[in-house]
């Protein structure tokens, strides 16, 4: 009697998130839109009222050709219309999108990003929807709106474009130029994640626009092509014991990091996979590395090394496993202690505990095994960690929503 309930119930609750996100969307875009408004508006040059002209020319203002910024002016001298400024109208013409950043530091990896790209001058901003308690919210830049160049990759240095915006697209920045926390300035690149885009947007947009063309290089497609290979020859190996090669590899290259600057040489890469027993023909090991080392620096990011030879869960998997990662450490410190995890993991509903194969604190006691194995300290567990656990579980599970299931049901999510 308690199932049509339960499933209700689930309905329910997977309706109210969506309208909370729904609403926190909202929040943004009024931000977005009253920031690049009153942006536009104050840095126009007509600003300059007649008086300030008049003063200048007769050397009276004092401050010479100093820039509209510094000079004093009043609410009522400043004109809401204006030829050059941004208009609400050329502001609207956007394309919406959520993103994520690629980071193994979980307060990064589940920061609530929303992007924007402007069709009328293909600028783009970021912002952070941010909650401080319980009652106060806010919308942050975290990309400030400009006209920005891939930071890497086959197209570095080009402009972005409406192309370069779908779901598991990378975009990329130089951290450098950016005013972004300590933790994500860590690394020389930063990298988005495209995981929801607005379609009716994106549809609208591509009708307005004359160049959109979406086509992939010669070389975009000889490196996936790679990719294809490498994961096809371990899928094998990885269907049989995926989860604990995924978190085994993990904590092996976490702890040959010894800098914690998340990159490794092609001699460890090499090594680690000669342990784990997974074997890839020199040939296409080569191939690979002449991929993933674009800046030929003979290192490479060990998260992006793993997701090329194993592929990666997509966004809508990867969005439930930060959902319950997000749930467990609310308080965004980047790391759950283990007590927390045995806590709240709830087997009830666990397909051999409902066969009456297994019981509760069996299936308990083996989840918690495995992922103890792969954490760096015994006591707690990191979003990478937590991650990879999942990583691996995805790899040997066909269908999306029986991989979203066994999320959801031991997290209450």
């Amino acid at each position: 009697m308690s199932k049509p309930y339960n499933i209700g119930h689930s309905l329910r609750k997977s309706e109210a998130e969506d309208v909370a996100a729904e609403r926190r969307k909202q929040v943004v875009v009024e931000q977005v839109m009253v920031d690049q408004l009153s942006r536009a508006v104050l840095s126009d040059p007509e600003q300059s009222t007649r008086d300030d002209i008049h003063k200048e020319a007769h050397g009276l203002l004092g401050l010479g050709t100093a820039p509209m910024r510094f000079r004093k002016r009043t609410l009522h001298e400043t004109k809401i219309r204006t030829k050059s400024g941004l208009t609400e109208n050329m502001l609207s013409n956007k394309l919406c999108f959520d993103s994520r950043i690629i980071s193994r530091n979980g307060r990064d990896a589940c920061r609530e990003l929303i992007g924007f790209y402007f069709a009328c001058d293909k600028s783009l901003t970021v912002y952070e929807f941010r909650q401080f308690g319980k009652n106060r919210t806010n919308a942050l830049p975290f990309i400030q709106k400009g006209v920005y160049q891939h930071a890497r990759g086959q197209k570095k240095g080009k402009s972005y474009d409406l192309s370069d915006f779908y779901i598991g697209a990378n975009l990329t920045f130089q951290s450098v130029d950016h005013n972004l926390p300590e933790s994500v300035k860590q690394n020389a690149i930063l990298t988005l994640r495209v995981i929801s885009i607005d379609e009716a947007a994106m549809d609208f947009l591509k009708a307005a626009s004359m160049e959109f063309k979406q086509e992939c290089s010669k070389q975009v497609v000889d490196d996936s092509k790679v990719f294809r290979k490498i994961q096809g020859i371990l899928r094998d190996t990885l269907s049989k014991r995926g989860v604990r090669v995924v978190t085994g590899l993990g904590k092996y290259f976490r702890e040959a990091d010894k800098s914690r600057s998340g990159f490794l040489s092609q001699a460890v890469f090499k090594e680690a996979l000669k342990a784990f027993h997974l074997e890839v023909p020199e040939e296409d090991f080569e191939s690979l590395w002449l991929t993933l080392d674009d800046s030929r620096s003979d290192k490479v990011d060990y998260g992006e090394f793993t997701r090329a030879i194993f592929g990666e869960m997509n966004e809508y998997r990867k969005a439930f496993v930060r959902k319950a990662y997000m749930k467990l450490d609310f308080g965004k410190t980047g790391s759950v202690p283990v007590v927390d995890i045995r806590k709240c993991y709830c087997a009830k509903k666990h397909p051999l505990v409902v066969a009456g194969k297994a019981t509760e604190e069996e299936i308990k006691s083996a989840f918690l095994e495995t992922l103890g194995e792969s954490c760096s300290n015994p006591n707690e567990v990191s979003y990478s960690e937590f991650e990879d656990y999942y990583e691996g579980l995805s790899i040997g599970i066909m269908d999306d929503d029986d991989f979203v299931n066994i999320v959801r049901h031991p997290w209450g999510i």
